[in-house]
């Protein structure tokens, strides 16, 4: 199993003052607003767009001394008089570490891997989701559905012998990539050299290589900068002929077989859901995956186009949009509402527009879905060096935990564990690092304006708040029966400090469920007797670790279909295991 991480601080934060004014105001001093907020990114055609920003006062405190301290079952004895110890400890002051007397030993954040042929195996498969991998991804650029069938049978096969450890399946589909053709090997592209590109097919030579886009030609202009693999190349059109398109190489490097292109500040006039693609969402649909990831969506049509053949199809699989081109940004908000979630792919987006813009649009992305409710996923280079490297780059690590800090449901392996020399440890230096960076985030830190999402569920989100203020107050974690998934979601953007606890009586909820911010799915059936589901469910976490008897946890009873209350009674308990 993967290692797990405990930070000890000599210093705790104490959050509530009898003396520092009424509830409210010690309420809101728990909510720390979004670092970075930019008014909604407007655009004119294609060539261009504007974004607008709000100043924001940085400030920083020296923060105090840590060690990390290795977690292992034969620990458990010392941690737990650490914990005593902490316990009776005197606060000292404030503190920007900002850990509660408690530290949390699981990790929150979700780890998504792309499956390949590094870890296309039932044994690597196992492997991953032992370091950590809570989604496992197919990305239908590459490969078949045979291959992509064999990798969703192994997951389900997991899924069904590891009950408390369930791992989700994400479809990615192909989308309206445009790509260069077949080569029979590399071609070497110099500085200066001139290279061509054509609409005809099966060419393949030193100078000139097919392109599987049609209208190529009529996208393109004299002076467009063309970049090859997000812009490991790059060459700049000087002309154009009906059928072909004339560069000159800018910045060389090795083309192979069917690289990914991409002309800077334009978006392909493609639909976003193609004929392949739609095939592939077939083969989801027959194999009940648990997510789709939607690549280029442009629009919020394309989602309520896709939702709607799920709903003729009665497929329970939540929509994911990938953010990743020039078009989607004056639509974000709108594109984000439609769906289920979002994701922060940062390949498309770097080339589509300045890469200066990218960090910015990951924290807007971020803070916007958060603001609504939705999953948000940060993908693209998060470990890229660990392809070929057995260790990441120091830049690679902080690019983990800034993502985590930001706030991201979940962070994305893609090549890493695809077909990288060493997907394991790509995954367990993710985990480390999340769990790390998780350990020094305080509780407390939800979107201000939440509630204006959840307004039809006014009653669920007020319970969802309070269970929230309840768990980072006494250092709970908060226990959920559910059948939809819905108020473990809700609770999950609350970002509570504890774990989430979500039990169902659905498989498929379960599963979904794998992707969400600090939410920990058990599988359970229900009895008539709530009394005896609630103390089946402590035994259980009892049993198996995740609690520990004489901890007190909070019991929440809310959400949209009332399970062993009334429809207009909601409660929250505090229980004593």
């Amino acid at each position: 199993m993967a290692q797990v991480v405990a930070t000890r601080s000599i210093q705790s934060t104490t959050l509530l003052n009898p003396a520092s004014g009424s509830a409210h105001d010690r309420a809101q001093k728990l909510l720390k607003p979004a670092t970075f907020s930019s008014k909604v990114f407007s655009s004119e055609g294609n060539k261009g767009y504007r974004v607008g920003f709000r100043s924001s006062q940085i400030s920083a405190r020296k923060s105090a001394p840590v060690e990390v301290v290795p977690v292992s079952p034969e620990d458990d004895p010392k941690i737990e008089q650490h914990l005593q110890h902490l316990r009776g400890v005197e606060p000292l002051g404030d503190s920007s570490v900002g850990m509660w007397s408690k530290p949390a030993f699981r990790r929150k954040t979700k780890i998504v891997c792309t499956i390949g042929p590094s870890t296309d195996t039932k044994e690597m498969i196992w492997k991953l989701a032992e370091a950590g991998m809570n989604v496992a991804r197919l990305n239908m650029s590459h490969g078949d559905h045979a291959s992509h069938q064999k990798v969703i049978d192994l997951v389900k096969e997991y899924n069904a012998q590891h009950k408390d450890n369930v791992i989700a399946i994400m479809l990615d589909t192909k989308g309206p990539e445009v790509r260069s053709g077949d080569l029979p090997q590399p071609i070497a592209l110099s500085t200066g050299q001139e290279f061509t590109f054509t609409i005809k097919r099966g060419v393949g030579t030193a100078d000139c290589v097919s392109v599987n886009y049609d209208d190529f030609v009529n996208d393109v202009e004299e002076g467009d900068m063309i970049l090859v693999d997000g812009g490991m190349m790059s060459l700049l059109v000087k002309s154009k002929t009906d059928d072909s398109v004339k560069c000159e190489v800018v910045d060389g490097g090795d083309l192979k077989s069917r690289r990914h292109l991409n002309v800077r500040g334009k978006s392909a006039t493609l639909p976003s859901i193609t004929e392949k693609d739609w095939d592939d969402i077939k083969f989801g649909v027959d194999n009940k995956v648990d997510f789709y990831a939607v690549s280029f969506v442009k629009d919020a049509e394309v989602v309520h186009e896709l939702k709607n053949y799920l709903k003729s199809c009665d497929a329970d699989i939540h929509v994911i949009v990938k953010i990743e081109s020039a078009d989607s940004i004056p639509n974000l908000h709108s594109i984000i509402t439609a769906s289920d979630g979002a994701m922060v792919a940062r390949g498309d987006l770097g080339a589509e527009l300045p890469i200066e813009e990218v960090p910015l649009l990951q924290e807007e992305i971020i803070r916007l879905c958060r603001s609504m409710g939705k999953a948000v996923i940060v993908a693209t280079n998060m470990l890229e060096s660990m392809i070929v490297h057995p260790t990441p780059t120091r830049a690679e690590v902080s690019d983990i935990a800034i993502a985590v800090r930001e706030g991201s449901d979940g962070i994305m392996l893609s090549g890493e564990t695809a077909h990288g020399k060493f997907p394991l440890k790509a995954v367990k230096v993710m985990h480390t690092v999340a769990l790390r960076t998780e350990a020094t985030i305080s509780g407390g830190q939800m979107p201000p304006n939440i509630g204006q999402v959840f307004k039809q569920n006014h009653m669920s989100e007020m319970f969802a708040y309070h269970a929230t203020m309840m768990s980072n107050t006494l250092g709970t974690s908060t226990v959920v029966f559910t059948r939809t998934g819905f108020m473990a979601i809700l609770l999950s953007h609350y970002r509570p400090s504890g774990t989430i606890f979500a039990f169902t009586d659905e498989k498929r909820v379960q599963q979904r469920l794998a992707l969400y911010q600090g939410v920990c799915p058990v599988y359970m059936e229900f009895c008539d007797d709530s009394e005896a589901t609630f103390r089946r469910a402590l035994d259980l976490l009892k049993g198996q670790g995740m609690v520990k008897e004489g901890e007190e946890v909070a019991l929440v009873q809310s959400g949209r279909q009332p399970i062993w209350r009334f429809q207009s009674t909601h409660n929250i308990q505090v229980r004593k295991v």
